[in-house]
C-alpha cells in the first residue's frame, strides 16, 4: 500500500498560518480522493478538506474562507494551507486517500497547536 508522508504542523499563535504537506504518489493522485482530517482533543475525527481526482473540493464549513486545499502534481503533494488559525483548529491532522472501496491507514498525522 502506498504510504503518505505528512509534515508541516507546529505551534502557531491565533491568527497565524501553517501549510501542511502530504506527499504521496502520482498513482494516488490520479486514482483517489485525498483528504485532510483532524482530531481535536476530546472530539471525533472530522473531515477538514478533500480534493478529488477531478479536482473538485470539499471544505468543512468551520474552515471555509480560511483553509484551502491544493495539489502540485510535479511534487506528488497535496497541501492544506491554513490561514487565520484559531485555537479550535488545534488537533492532529491526518492525510488519507480513499475511494468507494478502500482507504489508506490514518498514520500518525501531524500536530497543529494554536495558542498564545
Amino acid at each position: 500500500q502506498v504510504q503518505v508522508a505528512v509534515s508541516g504542523g507546529g505551534l502557531v499563535q491565533p491568527g497565524g498560518s501553517l501549510r501542511l504537506s502530504c506527499v504521496t504518489s502520482v498513482t494516488i493522485l490520479i486514482r483517489y480522493t485525498v483528504g485532510w482530517y483532524r482530531r481535536a482533543p476530546g472530539k471525533q475525527r472530522e473531515l477538514v478538506a478533500a480534493l478529488a481526482t477531478e479536482r473538485s473540493e470539499t471544505i468543512a464549513d468551520s474552515v471555509k474562507g480560511r483553509f484551502t486545499i491544493s495539489r502540485d502534481n510535479a511534487k506528488n503533494t497535496v497541501y492544506l494551507q491554513m490561514n487565520n488559525l484559531k485555537p479550535d483548529d488545534t488537533g492532529v491532522y491526518y492525510c488519507v486517500y480513499y475511494n468507494t472501496q478502500e482507504m489508506s491507514p490514518w498514520g500518525q498525522g501531524t500536530q497543529v497547536t494554536v495558542a498564545s
